[in-house]
């Protein structure tokens, strides 16, 4: 090509000079010095991931393979393995999955599921008959092993002849009437397998497990089987839900599938609206959406490898979590890339540079974010406990993702479109407009840094005000039948919740009178307690029995009860007796003041009783007793979080008062979000656990890059205003434009059928937007009072005013100029 004579010939592309650059910075720069070793990476990991949705048991059956002489691997290889992986038998079911078997109020223990029955016909002679045709019909069903319903109940009438509960088809509507009379006066019947107006009744059912090949034919034959019968009674109105352990678990699966792909969908396609609008080049888009894309494709992968992929948070909230992490660190790498491409540099010198400026900040806002999450590791909560692993897990991986593939498609011929576009900065206007507001804020840096000391201390008072609650039914999808069921039953049957005292007594300090007297007593308690639906016993059992007189004077007729049944309720031989009682789904907070008296009239009990105890279990005991842990995994995971976070700061920063600074705008966000609950007077959740430590691993990411920046201006001179102006305009388009990014991944997540997802949602863009406002205003402010001293030290002379701080700063030879840059 000619060149005129008046043409200058273009300077050659600044080379990567180390001269000035911090260990940390050369050391991340180095990624780029071994592009095979990172693509034989990405490939290894790629693959391990495609293994993960496979078949995540190949290890297993590759080390069988490996060692089949070796006696101990084939016993070990020989055990059957439960798996909730999404395809294949056994999927279903399983004792690790969903409990032992047994009836519920039977002697085996609880049901499966329930099927409910709704009608105002039952005890009718066509409505019984479509009753029995239903039980006859679903016990057929190869995928049930038994069924338990009003005929299987057991008589008290011992003394006389055994009458069915429910008369047959042939009987006059006078005996149905009578049937129901005495129906819903049976301790065996009524509150435990029919409603108190007899307008609904319950078909327990038990589950043959080798005929289930998928989830679905745990609910959907009953349904259809049941439905089918009352087609062909068209004259008796009848309404059915399968409930129970089994469907209630399997709900959640399939909501949790569902959602996955959901909200992956929508992650991705707000990463790449938000890509497009920022750097407007097809090129550079793709490249930023595949950092986080790759990375949440890996980490779900691994996750299918340690049996996590059924956590209702780990596969909803944790992809879009991670694209948007992934998409802040690719933000902030591209636009530095792009601003040294404009300076002259090819892509891969740019990718070099930037790691060397960015590598560090994107490396401690990954590690400060794996922390936050880590610390619900240790949460007594499963859910909670594995949803912390899981982030830790994919916070790690999503930051081997940004290392590996900018850096990546920056040595491709390809990379050499990613300046398309970047003369044109959309968010240039919103930061011009921003910064008038930062120098008022400069300039009044001794009030706005006390008001940020006085609303984190006021907002902490507020937030101590909230109390913890949880609820089975928050993590159901709304609308589905299976809380639809559970509704029904809380307001016709007491509560699907079955929760029992038990009793045992050394048989040589205490009688069985005495036991029995104890036991009326505490029934005699239950039945005082508004929210305590039917206690059953068998002091229940021997007041319904005929004739009169007290639990003593029919203690004898015990002997005359069905022996399973006595087994249960009464066991002499063991020492040991039992006493039912239902719970609705109202909360733990609703029923602690009851669980409350109850204990302590208990206690008192026990106390009187030598040789006796006594103690409440089921599943509303547990979350009551357990209630106390709320607070303290907050409290823990929040506290261990915000310390290690600190110190991890400060020693990255090497200053002290830098860690103690940046505290304030990440607390105060969480503050903030607690204080909308409470003013919205929602209670203290598991998911409020969980969103406040993710929030919090969050929102110290947009922290690390603006003090980043900070440090890196320091070197540059000026006075502080001067200084942290020009970092926040170095810094301010990736901060506003990655919590844009990130408030519209959390608004898609309201649009959730279950309660716990939309309130995720909610308190993460209240505690994200909260973030953006701390680092924008509070940041600066309690950098220019409380680190001024550090200027002070290392800032050169300066007559520049706050307003003109946009001066080029001296910056190591050979890296493009930060001041051009802008």
């Amino acid at each position: 090509m000619l060149r005129t004579p008046d043409s200058k010939p273009t300077p050659p592309p600044p080379e990567f000079d180390p001269t000035g650059i911090s260990f940390t910075g050369r050391l991340f720069a180095t990624v780029m010095d071994y592009p095979r070793w990172c693509l034989s990476l990405l490939i290894l990991l790629t693959g391990l991931a495609i293994g993960g949705y496979l078949d995540p048991d190949w290890p297993q059956k590759l080390r069988s393979r490996l060692f089949a002489n070796s006696e101990s691997v084939d016993s070990a290889a020989s055990e059957p393995t439960v798996r909730t992986n999404n395809n294949g038998p056994g999927n279903a079911g399983g004792p690790r999955r969903f409990g032992r078997r047994g009836g519920f109020g039977n002697a085996a223990g609880r049901a499966e599921a329930v099927l409910v029955v709704k009608s105002t016909a039952i005890f009718t002679p066509e409505g019984s008959q479509a009753f029995r045709a239903v039980v006859d019909r679903v016990e057929g069903l190869d995928v049930v092993a038994s069924v338990r319903s009003l005929d299987q109940a057991p008589p008290i009438n011992i003394f006389g002849l055994t009458e069915p509960i429910l008369p047959r088809g042939n009987a006059t509507q006078q005996r149905f009437d009578v049937a129901k009379k005495k129906a819903i006066s049976h301790p065996l019947v009524v509150g435990q397998m029919l409603s108190d107006d007899a307008q609904t009744a319950l078909i327990e059912i038990q589950y043959d497990w080798l005929y289930i090949q998928d989830n679905a034919q745990c609910t959907e034959p009953i349904l259809a089987a049941a439905r089918q019968v009352a087609s062909e009674h068209p004259s008796i109105p009848m309404e059915f839900h399968v409930t129970g352990s089994v469907p209630l678990r399997m709900v959640l699966m399939q909501n949790t599938r569902n959602n996955e792909i959901r909200y992956q969908v929508i992650a991705y396609s707000m990463i790449v609206i938000m890509a497009a609008i920022l750097f407007r080049g097809f090129s550079v888009v793709v490249a930023v959406a595949a950092v986080p894309m790759i990375g949440v494709f890996w980490t779900l992968g691994f996750l299918r490898y340690f049996d996590l992929q059924d956590n209702p948070f780990s596969f909803v909230i944790l992809p879009v979590l991670l694209s948007l992490i992934g998409f802040i660190d690719g933000v902030h790498m591209m636009i530095h890339i792009r601003k040294c491409m404009r300076e002259g540099c090819t892509p891969k010198q740019a990718c070099k540079f930037s790691l060397s400026m960015v590598g560090l900040a994107c490396f401690l806002a990954s590690i400060t974010t794996a922390i936050d999450m880590g610390s619900l590791a240790w949460a007594s909560h499963q859910v909670v406990r594995e949803f912390g692993w899981a982030c830790v897990l994919g916070a790690i991986v999503t930051w081997v993702s940004v290392m590996l593939v900018l850096p990546l498609l920056s040595m491709t011929s390809w990379s050499k479109r990613f300046i398309h576009g970047s003369e044109i900065d959309p968010m240039k206007h919103i930061i011009d407009r921003i910064d008038p507001l930062i120098r008022w804020v400069l300039a009044h840096k001794r009030p706005v840094s006390f008001f940020a000391l006085v609303l984190t201390a006021s907002l902490c008072l507020i937030a101590s005000t909230l109390r913890p609650d949880d609820r089975k039914s928050s993590a159901i999808p709304t609308g589905s039948e299976a809380q639809r069921a559970m509704a029904h039953l809380d307001s016709v049957l007491g509560g699907l919740d079955v929760c029992t005292i038990d009793l045992k007594w050394d048989a040589k300090q205490v009688g069985k009178e005495q036991v029995a007297l104890v036991i009326d007593q505490v029934e005699s308690l239950l039945r005082k307690e508004p929210l305590i639906g039917h206690p059953l016993s068998v002091a229940t059992l021997l007041n319904a029995l005929p004739g009169e007189g007290t639990v003593l004077d029919k203690l004898s007729m015990a002997e005359l009860l069905p022996p399973p049944l006595r087994q249960r309720l009464f066991n002499e031989e063991q020492a040991t007796a039992t006493i039912t009682y239902r719970c609705k789904d109202l909360g733990t907070a609703t029923y602690k003041p009851t669980f409350e008296r109850i204990d302590q009239n208990l206690q008192a009990i026990v106390q009187k009783t030598p040789g006796l105890t006594m103690e409440l279990q089921g599943d509303a005991i547990w979350r009551w007793k357990n209630l106390y842990s709320i607070v303290t995994d907050l409290s823990a995971s929040l506290g261990s979080a915000a310390f290690i976070v600190f110190l991890v700061l400060a020693i990255a920063f090497r200053s002290l008062r830098l860690g103690l600074i940046a505290i304030i705008p990440n607390l105060l966000p969480l503050l903030a979000s607690a204080t909308y609950m409470v003013v919205t007077k929602q209670p203290l959740e598991v998911v409020s656990v969980c969103c406040f430590t993710i929030c919090l691993g969050i929102a110290v990411d947009d922290t690390i890059h603006f003090v980043s920046r900070y440090l890196e201006e320091t070197k540059h001179g000026g006075t502080s205003a001067e200084v942290i102006q020009r970092s926040f305009r170095e810094v301010g388009t990736g901060i506003i434009m990655t919590t844009i990014v990130l408030v519209a991944g959390f608004s898609s997540v309201l649009t959730s059928e279950t309660r716990d997802h939309r309130v995720f949602a909610e308190l993460g863009l209240v505690t994200l937007i909260s973030a953006l406002l701390c680092d924008m205003f509070l940041l600066p402010a309690l950098l220019a009072y409380f680190d001024e001293s550090r200027l002070r030290t290392i800032a050169t002379p300066s007559t520049t005013n706050v307003e003109d701080a946009t001066a080029e700063p001296a910056i190591p030879a050979g890296a493009p100029s930060t001041g051009s840059m802008n």
